[in-house]
């Protein structure tokens, strides 16, 4: 029985065509940029919105940073193609820094690389061959972890094992929920109206309605 699963797992990843159409190039910048603006937006409205909660639950203020890692779960979604996590948040990242980001462009681009590999692996280890809920989620978390860590290292050094347990936690949670199930329920919603027809994301969604 296993084996018979990872021959159809290993056969399904054999048969993924890994070349970028021109199409999946555009949709994934648009995707990239669109976060970027959301992620202006949120740029100024975080710190009101986190601080009641950093003030009672000091490192529960990441509860709410997976606004920040939804762009890699989402592209990885809908363009299913190896990279396509990485690539639409760091464009997100890039264009967010070109923006104005308050932490500089070198330190808001390198956190959009390392989110985007947290949503990457997690696809990479399921062989860019599911796309259900759970793995969403799971990228999603993978995107707050490697967040985490991140800002452990460069913005909280010293930071107490309490802090820290939290903080990444609360990263994971707020991934999965608003970056994993949050880009799944866009995607589902993107592929009732037709937009994604020409992707395999938006041809499944049409076929099961």
């Amino acid at each position: 029985m296993v084996q018979n699963t990872l021959i159809t797992t290993k056969a399904s990843f054999q048969r993924i065509n890994y070349r970028w159409r021109v199409v999946d190039i555009v949709v994934a910048s648009v995707l990239g940029v669109a976060a970027a603006l959301i992620f202006f937006g949120w740029n100024q409205l975080y710190a009101p919105v986190t601080a009641p909660f950093e003030a009672l639950l000091p490192g529960s203020q990441a509860l709410f940073y997976g606004v920040w890692l939804f762009a890699g779960v989402l592209g990885g979604l809908v363009i299913r193609k190896p990279g396509a996590a990485l690539y639409t948040e760091v464009v997100a990242a890039t264009v967010s820094a070109l923006l104005g980001a308050k932490w500089g462009g070198f330190l808001t681009i390198e956190a959009g690389l390392v989110q985007g590999l947290g949503a990457e692996l997690v696809f990479l280890i399921f062989l860019y061959s599911s796309w259900k809920l759970g793995v969403a989620i799971l990228a999603g978390a993978g995107a707050g972890l490697a967040m985490a860590i991140n800002d452990l290292v460069l913005w909280y050094p010293g930071a107490d094992t309490a802090f820290q347990a939290i903080y990444t936690v609360s990263a994971i949670i707020s991934g999965a929920v608003i970056a994993g199930l949050g880009s799944w329920l866009i995607v589902r919603a993107l592929a009732k109206t037709g937009v994604l027809s020409r992707f395999a994301s938006g041809r499944v969604q049409t076929a099961r309605a």
